[in-house]
């Protein structure tokens, strides 16, 4: 559902609007620009400015956020395959629109019950006079950051060999950036370092999305979003261009497989993705201004989606009777799904067949079980099966799959794109959940195809991450959109103590959250021993309000979620041992609500030893928690209100 009102303030003459205040038409208005100008985009708050700027002929942007610069002038263009570089030079103005609107929405599910869509938006129509090319540029401004794309006008078809876009930070920025699955590290934007191999791309490059500290702040996270039948892209640094990234289109799959493509050939009109900026004053300001990416990703296109169900999900080893063992400890813990995950149908890189169970799994007779007992099934899928997803996805349907998880995936050519894409909208025809597993990278797409639920790409706990590791996933991969990290409570090669675990559960957006990672229902046989299992039996996985209640990046985050009356808290730490005060004035005032407070015990030999502490205390709004953390630790809260 989504309620629109547009201003009508500096509208076009000629632009026609309903009175629900959605947009017929524009007309073409011409008008008459000096050789050298510039337009800008303002958000509603007046915070966030984004200026596109014509000088000699070349088209730059730029982008500040207070008085403060965030990029500085940086070239903007696209280059054509017969060498056509729209936008470095010979560039006229043709048309000139903007128009500020303010709308909300309501996701099938998310990180708060509505999202508000409000920004104020410039466009320049413009002619290259070499080529006679007719293209665009599009800003857009919000509260919660900025974005640009461009616009092939034309008629017809055009092939794209690269993109110009250059991003310039201001002197003293830090960037951290990481590629594939390695950890995010810290550097200047001209020192990433060379990665890749034969047969991947290669180059100084990062994957997005990119963390940017300016200075003391404020703070950003590069981003893409809306992206269809176009390459992903990454960033370079620019040889002997300080502070300076270039955006590249990858030619080849992050997973080293897959054809070569050089450039993309696109159907004209067309709009390649927003590149975006989410913006904040602090570091925590960037967990919960990440909506930004779906407010510019088409709407939801699914008439029906009554049967997406985002949960928590259990991985079975692979036999029949772990199946059931896990369907019951399903329905013990509250969780929602299992999973029969690599093998299940042989071994995943020489079977082609996923149809037929190997013989240890009679799997009519889990699913039968599940469904019976209100669980439902996930099945893994290697990408060499997918070679007729539509009949794959029919004969899961027919068994009474709930959903997918796709393995090494080859996200990053054109091509690539698409076909992603294309199993999304198979699954959703069959009324399937999604997850696509290894490098694939968000474009907020989880907005139009909903039952695209997770994704990878990330360093997660099937790599036993360091706690600095997990801070920074936060404020860099999550806010690009959802994340499967695989949380492991308990686990010996955990680098992290139990409540750090145990809080990634708020602080991590994760619709799909898969618990328990490398563990058996046996290991929580005697739950005395382990006193975050009421954690994770209360937590949902999507939530009516978010908020980000202290963080200092690299150091610390703590995130509090509502589902109904009722909030999740949980705090996570670096390697530092430290006590963080938290007031609770995100809680309804005149509420008294009882605190569940899974703390960080005495320091052990190992992070992971370190015990968990219960305790329980009547907080109110007025009142401020003073979470202690050790090292690598973390604290988990539940806030009910007292009936």
């Amino acid at each position: 559902m989504e309620t629109s009102g547009l201003s009508r303030r500096g509208l076009l003459k000629g632009a026609a609007v309903t009175a629900g205040g959605a947009v017929l038409s524009l007309g073409n208005v011409s008008v008459a620009q000096a050789a050298d100008s510039s337009i800008t985009a303002t958000s509603p708050d007046g915070a966030n400015r984004i200026t596109m700027s014509l000088v000699g002929g070349v088209l730059q942007w730029s982008v500040k956020r207070g008085g403060t610069t965030v990029l500085n002038p940086s070239v903007l263009g696209l280059e054509l395959s017969d060498g056509t570089r729209l936008g470095t030079g010979n560039v006229s103005v043709t048309n000139y629109q903007h128009w500020t609107k303010d709308s909300t929405w309501t996701p099938v599910f998310g990180r708060n019950a509505t999202v508000r869509d409000h920004y104020q938006e410039m466009r320049w129509n413009l002619r290259d006079g070499t080529s006679g090319v007719n293209f665009s540029v599009q800003l857009r401004a919000y509260d919660t950051g900025v974005a640009l794309r461009y616009v092939l006008l034309d008629t017809g078809s055009a092939t794209i060999s690269d993109e110009l876009t250059t991003w310039v930070f201001p002197d003293n920025t830090t960037i951290y950036s990481a590629r594939d699955e390695a950890a995010y590290s810290a550097t200047a934007p001209e020192s990433i370092p060379y990665t890749g191999t034969s047969s991947t791309d290669n180059g100084n490059l990062s994957d997005l999305p990119l963390l940017v500290t300016l200075g003391s702040g404020p703070y950003a996270t590069v981003c893409e979003s809306s992206r269809v039948n176009y390459p992903r892209s990454m960033v370079s640094s620019v040889t002997g261009a300080d502070n300076t990234l270039k955006t590249y289109l990858m030619k080849k799959s992050a997973r080293s497989s897959g054809t070569t493509q050089n450039t993309s050939t696109v159907t004209t009109p067309f709009t390649t993705p927003w590149r975006v900026l989410v913006l904040g004053d602090e570091a925590g300001d960037l967990i919960d201004n990440a909506e930004l990416l779906l407010n510019l990703a088409p709407a939801c296109a699914l008439p029906d989606t009554s049967w997406i169900k985002p949960g928590k999900v259990f991985r079975c080893e692979l036999t029949t009777a772990a199946g059931t063992e896990g369907v019951d400890f399903a329905v013990a813990r509250n969780l929602d799904y299992i999973e029969y995950d690599a093998g299940w149908y042989g071994p995943e890189f020489t079977t082609t067949d996923a149809t037929v169970a190997i013989s240890a799994i009679d799997l009519p007779s889990v699913i039968d079980y599940a469904t019976a007992n209100g669980v439902g099934v996930f099945l893994y899928v290697n990408r060499i099966a997918l070679t007729d997803p539509d009949t794959l996805f029919a004969r899961y349907k027919s068994w009474g799959v709930a959903g997918i998880k796709l393995g090494f995936i080859n996200d990053g050519t054109q091509a690539m794109t698409n076909q992603i894409i294309t199993w999304a909208k198979a699954a959703a025809k069959y009324e399937l959940l999604i997850d696509m597993h290894d490098d694939v990278r968000s474009w907020g797409y989880e907005r139009t195809y909903p039952n695209w639920i997770s994704l990878e790409g990330v360093r997660g706990n099937e790599q036993f991450p360091t706690a600095t590791n997990n801070i920074l996933l936060p404020f860099a991969r999550n806010v690009g959109g959802p994340m499967d990290y695989t949380i492991c409570y308990g686990q010996s090669r955990d680098l992290t103590t139990n409540n750090h675990q145990m809080a990634m559960a708020a602080v991590y957006y994760q619709p799909l959250n898969f618990l328990y990672w490398y563990s058996k229902p046996s290991a929580y046989a005697t739950a005395a021993n382990w006193p975050g299992l009421a954690w994770f039996d209360a937590i949902p996985t999507t939530w009516d309000e978010s908020t980000t209640v202290a963080a200092s990046l690299g150091e610390y985050v703590a995130v509090a979620r509502r589902s109904g009356s009722t909030w999740f808290l949980g705090a996570m730490n670096n390697e530092n041992a430290r006590t963080v005060s938290i007031p609770l004035a995100f809680l309804d005032s005149g509420t008294s609500y009882t605190a569940t407070i899974y703390a960080d015990g005495t320091a052990g030999s190992t992070p992971h030893a370190t015990p968990t502490v219960v305790s329980t205390r009547t907080v109110t709004s007025a009142t401020t928690l003073n979470v202690t953390m050790t090292s690598a630790g973390g604290q988990a809260v539940i806030l009910t209100p007292v009936s």
